[in-house]
């Protein structure tokens, strides 16, 4: 069975790894590069990669219904990236515009496909994609993903350098939403111990590690190669899932009842990922004492992160 993927925003700068990424898993047939500028150079570039993926370019907003057309997965990296002194929320006008009109022409072309949403803020355009999908009744909430992975890679990566461990073999849990104090390492369910000082020190360069990026690249962008890869991540794991295999379970961002309670509805935590998408959302399981002010922390933000999505 083959595999469409489209990656919309494919010319930019996690577009273009994460396309080349994408090219290279053996199990994607077809690999649809949409963007606004530069697709079909970039489309050229990847397609003479020795892998079966037929590669085609589309570029400006008129050719994106036949991009998506017929996609199993659609990945969404579009946007701009944060600048030195930009908080995620900066960004939240360009980027939710963009989010939006994507939304409206993948509903139209493509509504059975599963979209994995990179383009920040996430824990916005994964409400504001939700909202355009429900107002022309297509909303599957197991078919839409919030990327949150590249938290987990940076988290596996810190803890390893930390205790000397292999980072590929070192899983974090890590829940809530992808900015900032949304962003909740559970660091007591790793099985490690960690000193007070360095559960602090790490919960903060976890959920600030984008900033680290943004600052080193001094004024040239944010995260894109290692976003790219995260992404490529997800998305893969998600394919072999759509292909029946079973016990894939991978943390993101997705409609849930997990902290409804609290009044959000958009959570991300462990997923377990089946042939239809979400196929089971596990619980967040016991917090230490300090985990629990990260969540109190974080819950009132991301409702209103959530809100500023929806009243878009």
């Amino acid at each position: 069975r083959g595999v469409k993927v489209a990656v919309l925003g494919a010319a930019g700068g996690i577009g273009q790894p994460l396309s080349l990424l994408v090219k290279l898993n053996p199990k994607v047939t077809e690999l649809s590069l949409f963007d606004i500028v530069n697709t079909p150079g970039v489309a050229a570039d990847i397609s003479h990669v020795n892998t079966p993926a037929k590669v085609t370019g589309f570029k400006g907003s008129e050719n994106l219904g036949a991009a998506v057309k017929d996609a199993n997965v659609i990945i969404i990296p579009a946007g701009v990236p944060r600048k030195p002194g930009m908080t995620r929320d900066d960004l939240f006008n360009t980027n939710a515009g963009i989010v939006k009109s994507l939304a409206e022409t993948v509903s139209r072309y493509a509504p059975n496909a599963h979209v994995l949403i990179i383009s920040n803020p996430v824990n916005s355009t994964v409400p504001i994609f939700a909202e355009v999908q429900k107002k022309l009744g297509v909303f599957n909430p197991n078919r839409l993903f919030g990327v949150t992975t590249l938290d987990v890679v940076r988290a596996s990566t810190f803890v390893s350098e930390i205790k000397g461990t292999n980072p590929e073999d070192t899983r974090v849990t890590v829940v809530g939403g992808h900015s900032g104090v949304t962003i909740l390492p559970l660091l007591s369910q790793t099985g490690f111990q960690f000193s007070q000082e360095e559960i602090e020190k790490l919960t903060h360069r976890i959920q600030f590690g984008g900033d680290e990026v943004v600052k080193a690249k001094d004024g040239t962008g944010s995260a894109t190669l290692s976003m790219a890869q995260a992404g490529a991540r997800f998305a893969f794991q998600l394919i072999e899932a759509l292909d029946g295999k079973k016990g894939i379970i991978e943390p993101t961002f997705v409609y849930s009842d997990i902290a409804k309670a609290d009044g959000v509805e958009f959570f991300s935590t462990n997923v377990e990922l089946g042939t239809e998408g979400v196929s089971k959302i596990h619980p967040i399981g016991i917090l230490s004492a300090y985990e629990q002010k990260l969540y109190e922390a974080a819950i009132p933000e991301l409702k209103a992160n959530i809100k500023k999505g929806v009243d878009f």
